[in-house]
């Protein structure tokens, strides 16, 4: 409540915000009184509560102010007060403000509560959502510094309210509790109190908020600042004799309307809680009309009909004050049809029509009296100048249809009238926006006569105004006292209409003026102690958490479990609560829905049904948490923890948002090359693999090389065969041969090192060669990660031994460039015919040949290949006279001996990554001729003597190879610690766990995405399996939360890194330049102090969205960016490798070594089998041997399971279930079958079109059509008519010709139909013990048409999409809506083109997605179609024989229904921790057919009277003792039970039971014969109960 809403600050530009500079006296009394004790503050609308309020948190900020834990938490009774005080605060007080309300923030978990605590100091929230905090733990009392009740009379002992709710959690003599603060107009909330009762409803307010009533002791000064109203009492007389007659026919006929349509209700065999939200809502709208009937007369019903027929289902729920989703459209709309029909009748012979403006129209019964007293009263105001007026009436209705009359009155034309109503989430009515324009144009004299209900009483931020009228009384002194305190102009009014043959009307206003008195008294002298005794609510409470759930609470939370149970439009999850009577008191039973774990908890006595609704609700919270239904918190379907490791929610986008988060990880370097040799050693012995050249085609001579390594290759690598890919589709094949071990020297060594930095250094670091002079071996060795020798070989052809070439070692090593320069003259002259001028000087001929040159002005590097002894300087050269013209012409050099021969030669190439294939499908490969150039010798200078091309050939190969050996060496590291982690996985070769570390981005020849598909489809059926096994209590719903909450890419990666398989990852594309080894190590050093300088640039945010970043910085410790998305991923394709090449056994092995439990015992499956033989009772309505051979092809040992399967959620089956679990189970198997299918029939398949084939094969419409061809549908068992017609529509769409479908996209889908496949397909998989190979057949017999692929139909919005990139042309999607409908048109437009195609629909995505197909039809008619890739695909590949990968358990013996005593079987525990309960079904006798009441058998036929006729909503059974006989030791007596059939027509059944000795006997074989009589007629089934005649 904002009562001093012009009292803020007005400069709150301010840096520091002060509110005690425009306080008040007496509120900074107030407030220092506040400061030192709790206190409830009491003082009229308009006296400045709330500034008060702010005062006190500007006092004790220094409790709140960050960084302090706490908090203060400001509770408000509405959402707009709520938004209007945080709003006040914020202007007020330097403090961050945080609102909450409704579903203003989806705040879920205990992390996102945490967050909003951390950065806010002021929560102005519903107490509704405090009580949810309070309760689950997200907030707790002792973080609360100070908390504030707005309207804290609120607060009753007496009542549930949220208010009263809270101070539950509030401990007076605890060390750390939160200041109360209360604010209140009236401390009364009541219609009034006893000269008793009012002094203790005071003190009862104190005692609850732990708080004394405070006022202002100076009435003079509040009196200065708040005007108070003249109360004044306007009597209108009863309805006149000759209007009588209009008013008592038209309710007799309204009445018969009703009736009729109840009939029509109780006729359809509709599911039924269809028919008890309709009977329920037409009950309701019906009162609507007969109250507007006798309080604004005929015209005023007429309005209320008319504001109904415009009215969606929301508004209509929200004008009645029903539930959301409880209208029944059509028939509402009958009975709205036939009233108005009756009204306008009456209108019309009553003369006036639909022209208001005639006069005659003013009077009785078109209008009410009330009404016409109203309409006098505003005529009499009318004129006076600034009038602004409030009428409060108590309906949504009445205050629609009472503003619509006064807006079209013209002797009211200078009211400018609207009306003003609350508003709910999600309902049409009144939005927050609208709500606020309203009270702007009040506040701003654009309107001037407001129609509100309770909502304009309290707090909102209306402008004050002259009058006031109460069109219907106020029905509390808190509702008398706030509405009057919206007239606050001085010379104010506040009007009441009383009816004057109603002596308690008047009573009533005369009491709340008297009863404000007796409390200003009682709070200034205090005359009593006493208190009223507080309710005594039930708490259940979890010990682990703290978290709490009262009787009251318990309600709202049931209500929200069942919400969060899997529906769909055509079942809605609700709890259904049933009342009779008992000796001890009412029992409530609740009926939870079909999918809930539990169907029925049935509630002790109670003295009322309120108590007795909130003893059971509180019951079934604790039984739902014993099953685990509920979590530790008693919060549904949120597992916030799975083992040790925090998680977020599943359906969290911040979860998506950090699996794509880069994180910096070491990379592994394999200890095979990490072994270094000892230079001071004498003899060194190293391991030898001949690096064996094998080009196809054979264009190019390769200098034969060896690797050489301390330790041995293991098994795996020693034998590494790898294909390097070249230009032109050219490959050279290549292959590790091992030759034992060999002896080097000390000498040898260092010439071995020596050559290998040299070698690196000019194909990597070229640049160091321009210079006259290269050192060599100055790297430490200790800067180097890796240990290897790279040497050119010779094969010595008689000992057919291979050794290195230390000759071409040696003449390498002997360059001059490698020689200080004072040693460059040792050779002296050499002959003339020998030798030719270089630029560096005369060089011997044979060192040139096969030689690496320098030629400064191209700033390149040659091969020397050969002397041209027929070319020189003088030779003619491309239009030149010769070549030294052109070489001074064109480059400026002047050759000084163009005498001298021409060199032949090869320029050195620059080093690719080529483990790239770059080869293109179906290109020949063909040879590629060698490019080379003529240079005359003297600009030549000689580098590298005996460098060839061949040996340049060969080394350009080896940083590939190396790179693919180490990244080998790694897998098979992680191969060899897993096989010793768990042996089942020995089989799976180091090629394919290769294949799994390495991603796409590595640009290789394969990746991990292809195993990533199929390890995923296996986690999700693993996973899936083992939690439907474990928790035989939980819904498919929460089996699906949870197996998310494993399977999801932030746990798997959780998972990963703690057992560090992030090290194995391989993630980054080869760059020659970053090749770092031995010879040539990573120049920057990474330690913990320079590693955020090094790698900031990619931590500053600077990651592409594809995942490649050329900014990455190789450093000694081999850092690379990681995603947490690409670890996640890496688990599920090292799965898949286990799959693929061991089987079953080493994935789940695999899941078990990194921590998901997937185990079962075999005993889990038997049980669950057996236990649904349940569900027998449904036999006689099934066809069972026509489903197993027809369409199965299998017979069940378990009939109950196939019966499940077919069992849809509507559907009211006495013990409760139906098919969604077998859903989830059939779900997971079929996703990996196809995967598995998919996956072996097109091994050739690149990843992302194997995921969209597997997106359309798995898709529910294609199992939908499946259903349909084998008439799955006809085995449905449902209670929702609605159901059955939208799958008959859908059943003749599908078997309707394509040449007799038009464009449309047809009716949608039911999803039932793809759930029925899934189902059936895991009630066999049970059956058969998981034995996949039959489920294989199975699918492969389902599945074969839409595995065809011969109607393939990909998204359509993403084909229209690729096309338009391809063309370069524009595509939107704008939309409309009309009506309830959406028009969405696809528009196409480029250069000289454009089209477009438009849809309707009530789906906005459905709508878009027809529109895209239609636009895509006319395109390829116009003949731009373009198919894409995975059709293309298969047009060109065959498919290969399909196989079930990796399955190779034992199938359950599934034991057999006779063997097992069904008496013995339990529920098990959601939760292996939790104590297991054990729970014998009842059998209640259930119908065998299709249909069912499910109206609950308590045993009791008194108690199962009561029940039906709650069903029916019907009025209770009545029962009285008719007769007494005998003496009083042997008295017999007869009851008669009364039962009032409210149908078309109300009938009443009397039935009189026998003499029996006691009045219990007696009253049940009464009800007996109810039931028998009730059971005749078709009310209940008639084997529902044997009942007596009497």
């Amino acid at each position: 409540m904002v009562d001093d809403e012009a009292q803020t600050s007005s400069n709150v530009n301010n840096t520091k915000k002060d509110p005690r500079i425009i306080a008040r006296k007496y509120q900074l009394d107030l407030c220092k009184k506040a400061v030192e004790e709790n206190v409830i503050v009491y003082l009229g609308t308009g006296s400045g509560k709330t500034h008060i309020a702010v005062l006190l948190i500007y006092e004790l900020g220094h409790l709140i102010k960050k960084p302090q834990k706490n908090i203060c938490v400001f509770l408000a009774p509405t959402i707009p007060l709520v938004r209007q005080q945080a709003r006040v605060i914020e202007e007020s007080v330097d403090f961050k403000v945080g609102s909450y309300y409704g579903s203003s923030k989806h705040l879920k978990t205990h992390a996102e509560w945490d967050k909003e605590i951390e950065e806010y100091e002021v929560l102005v929230m519903t107490p509704q959502i405090l009580v949810r905090n309070l309760h689950h733990c997200f907030i707790r009392m002792e973080q609360i510094a100070l908390l504030i009740f707005d309207e804290c009379h609120h607060a009753q002992a007496r009542s549930s309210h949220p208010y009263a709710q809270i101070m539950k959690f509030y401990e007076p003599g605890a060390l750390k509790r939160p200041r109360v603060f209360g604010m209140t107009a009236s401390p009364i909330v009541g219609k009034g109190a006893s000269k008793e009762e009012l002094p203790i409803s005071i003190n009862s307010l104190e005692k609850l908020l732990d708080a004394k009533v405070c006022s202002v002791s100076n009435k003079e000064e509040l009196d200065s600042f708040v005007a108070s109203p003249k109360v004044k009492v306007y009597y209108y007389g009863p309805v006149v004799n000759a209007s009588l007659s209009y008013d008592t026919s038209c309710v007799q006929r309204l009445e018969e309307i009703k009736g009729q349509c109840m009939s029509m209700l109780s006729m359809k065999a509709d599911d039924r809680s269809r028919l008890q939200n309709s009977k329920r809502s037409l009950g309701k709208m019906h009162d609507n009309l007969i109250f507007c009937l006798e309080n604004l007369g005929l015209w005023g019903t007429k309005q209320a009909i008319r504001i109904f027929l415009d009215g969606d289902n929301s508004e209509r729920d929200e004008l009645m004050g029903t539930e959301a989703g409880s209208s029944e459209n059509s028939l509402a709309d009958q009975y709205l049809a036939k009233a108005a029909s009756v009204l306008d009748s009456d209108l019309i012979k009553g003369g006036i029509g639909t022209d208001l403006s005639a006069p005659v129209a003013l009077k009785e019964p078109f209008f009410s009296k009330k009404l016409l007293t109203l309409i006098e009263i505003l005529s009499n105001f009318r004129l006076q100048t600034n009038m602004k007026c409030i009428v409060f009436v108590n309906r949504i209705i009445v205050a629609r249809s009472l503003s619509c009359i006064l807006q079209k009155l013209t002797c009211l034309a200078t009211w400018k009238c609207d009306f003003l109503v609350g508003f709910h989430s999600g309902l049409k009515n009144m939005s927050r926006k609208f709500m606020n324009s309203i009270v702007e144009k009040f506040r701003s004299g654009e309107l001037n006569l407001l129609v509100a209900t309770k909502v304009g009483e309290e707090g909102l931020d209306i402008q004050t105004c002259c009058l006031v009228i109460r069109f219907d009384l106020p029905d509390t002194l808190a509702s008398f006292i706030q509405s009057r305190g919206r007239a606050r102009m001085p010379q104010s009014e506040y009007a009441f209409l009383v009816d004057s043959g109603n002596r308690n009307e008047l009573n009533l206003i005369n009491s709340f003026l008297y009863d404000e008195d007796r409390m200003n008294n009682e709070i200034t002298c205090r005359t009593s102690r006493e208190t009223f005794e507080e309710l005594d609510d039930a708490i259940y409470k979890v010990g682990s958490t703290g978290a709490s759930t009262s009787a009251s609470h318990s309600v709202s939370l049931l209500h929200h479990y069942c919400s969060q149970l899997p529906h769909d439009e055509y079942f809605n999850p609700m709890p259904e609560f049933f009342y009779f009577d008992d000796v001890e008191g009412i029992l409530c039973h609740i009926i939870l829905p079909s999918n809930a774990p539990i169907h029925k908890v049935e509630g002790a006595p109670q003295p009322s049904k309120d108590l007795a609704k909130r003893n059971a609700s509180l019951k079934a919270c604790q039984e739902l948490h014993k099953l685990g239904a509920l979590t530790d918190y008693l919060l549904p379907g949120q597992v916030e923890e799975v083992e040790g490791l925090v998680l977020p929610s599943s359906n969290s986008k911040s979860s998506e948002d950090e699996s794509s988060r880069g994180e910096l990880h070491e990379m592994l370097i394999p200890a095979a090359l990490k072994v270094p040799w000892n230079n001071t050693e004498n003899i060194t012995m190293l391991n030898f693999y001949f690096i064996s050249f094998a080009p196809i085609p054979e264009d190019r001579l390769y200098q034969k090389f060896g690797l050489f390594v301390k330790e041995p290759l293991p098994k795996e690598a020693e034998r590494m065969e790898l294909d390097l890919h070249l230009d032109h589709g050219r490959i050279v094949r290549t292959e590790l041969v091992p030759l034992g071990r060999i002896q080097f020297d000390k000498d040898e060594i260092l010439l071995a090192e020596n050559f290998q930095e040299m070698f690196l250094r000019i194909i990597l670091d070229r640049t160091d060669f321009l210079s006259d002079f290269v050192p060599l071996g100055k790297n430490e060795k200790s800067r180097s990660s890796t240990f290897y020798l790279l040497l050119p070989v010779r094969e010595h052809e008689r000992e057919d031994t291979m050794t290195i070439d230390w000759k071409i070692v040696r003449r390498c090593l002997s360059s001059p460039v490698f020689k200080l320069p004072s040693g460059a003259v040792e050779n002296g002259v050499l002959p003339v015919n020998q030798t030719l001028k270089l630029a560096s000087g005369p060089a011997d001929i044979a060192d040139i040949l096969n030689s690496l040159v320098f030629i400064p002005h191209k700033k390149s590097f040659f091969f020397i290949d050969s002397i041209l002894p027929e070319i020189n300087g003088y030779s003619p050269f491309r239009g030149y006279s010769s070549y030294k013209e052109y070489f001074l012409k064109r480059l400026g050099i002047h050759l000084l001996y163009p005498e001298q021969h021409f060199l032949k030669a090869k320029q050195l190439f620059l080093l690719h990554n080529l483990l790239h294939n770059r080869k293109q499908e179906n290109t020949v490969v063909h040879e590629k001729k060698e490019h080379f150039v003529e240079l005359p010798p003297e600009i030549c200078q000689m580098k590298i003597i005996g460098f060839s091309k061949d040996i340049g050939s060969s080394v350009s190969l080896l940083p590939s190879i190396m790179h693919r050996l180490e990244n080998l060496l790694v897998a098979i590291e992680l191969k060899d610690m897993l096989s010793d982690s768990f042996p089942e996985g020995s089989k799976v070769t180091a090629s394919r766990v290769l294949e799994a570390l390495t991603t796409e981005k590595c640009s290789e020849r394969f990746s991990l995405e292809r195993l990533e598909v199929l390890g995923d489809a296996f986690l999700k059926y693993a996973v899936g399996r083992h939690l439907f096994l474990l928790y035989e209590a939980l819904d498919e719903g929460e089996l699906t939360r949870r197996r998310s909450n494993i399977v999801n890419n932030s746990h798997l990666y959780k998972l990963a890194t703690r057992s560090n398989l992030q090290v194995y990852i391989r993630d980054q594309p080869f760059d020659p330049c970053q090749f770092f080894t031995f010879g040539r190590p990573c120049p920057i050093i990474c330690d913990k102090d320079t590693e955020a300088m090094i790698h900031c640039q990619k931590k500053s945010g600077s990651v592409e969205e594809d995942g490649a970043d050329v900014s990455d910085v190789m450093c000694n410790r081999c850092h690379h960016w990681l995603y947490k998305k690409t670890i996640a991923d890496v688990v599920e394709a090292l799965i898949g490798a286990f799959l693929v090449d061991s089987g079953f056994k080493a994935a789940i092995a695999f899941l078990r070594w990194i921590g998901i439990e997937v185990d079962f015992v075999d005993s889990q499956v038997s049980k669950i089998c057996m236990a649904n033989q349940r569900y027998m009772s449904l036999a006689d309505s099934v066809d069972i041997a026509a489903l197993e051979k027809n369409l199965l092809g299998y017979e069940f040992l378990h009939k109950g399971l196939l019966l499940q399967a077919i069992v849809h959620p509507s559907y009211n089956h006495p013990l409760g279930g139906c098919y969604q679990r077998l859903e989830f189970l059939g779900d997971a198997v079929l996703d990996y079958l196809i995967t598995s299918y998919l996956y072996s029939v097109y091994p050739k398949l690149k990843p992302g079109e194997l995921t969209d084939l597997r997106s359309v094969s798995v898709s529910n419409n294609s199992f939908a059509r499946i259903a349909v061809s084998r008439s799955f549908h006809t085995y449905l068992i449902s209670d929702s008519d609605s159901l059955s017609e939208a799958i008959a529509k859908f059943v003749t769409f599908v078997r309707t010709p394509s040449s007799e479908k038009c464009l449309n996209e047809g009716p949608k889908c039911p999803k039932v139909l793809g759930d029925l496949v899934e189902s059936c397909v895991g009630a066999v998989l049970l059956d058969t013990g998981f034995d996949l190979n039959h489920v294989w057949r199975l699918m492969l017999s389902f599945v074969d048409p839409i595995m065809s692929f011969s109607s393939l139909q990909f998204n359509p919005i993403r084909e229209i999409q690729e096309l338009c990139q391809y063309h370069n042309w524009d595509l939107q999607f704008p939309a409309s809506k009309i009506g309830e409908d959406f028009v969405v048109e696809a528009r196409v437009t480029g250069k000289d083109f454009d089209s477009s195609s438009s849809a309707r629909n009530i789906n906005k995505k459905a709508a878009k997605r027809m529109a895209a197909r239609q636009l895509s039809l006319k395109l390829t008619e116009r003949g731009y179609r373009r198919k894409n890739r995975t059709e293309k695909f298969l047009e060109a590949n065959r498919k290969q024989e399909a196989k079930l990968i990796g399955y190779d358990e034992s199938p359950i013996n599934v034991v057999v229904p006779d063997c097992i005593d069904l008496e013995s079987l339990k529920i098990q525990d959601a939760s292996p921790a939790r104590e297991h309960r054990s729970k014998t079904w009842e059998n209640s006798g259930a119908k065998k057919n299709s249909q069912s009441t499910g109206i609950p058998c308590t045993g009791s036929a008194r108690s199962n009277l009561y029940e039906i006729c709650a069903f029916n909503y019907w009025k209770p059974p009545n029962f009285e003792c008719y007769k007494e006989e005998g003496p009083s030791h042997l008295k017999s007596f007869t009851i008669k039970a009364t039962v009032e059939i409210e149908e078309a027509t109300k009938t009443v059944i009397e039935c009189f039971g026998a003499p029996q000795l006691g009045k219990k006997a007696a009253a049940e074989n009464a009800a007996e014969g109810a039931l028998w009589y009730l059971k005749q007629q078709g009310y209940l089934p008639k084997d529902n109960t044997e009942a007596s005649s009497s």
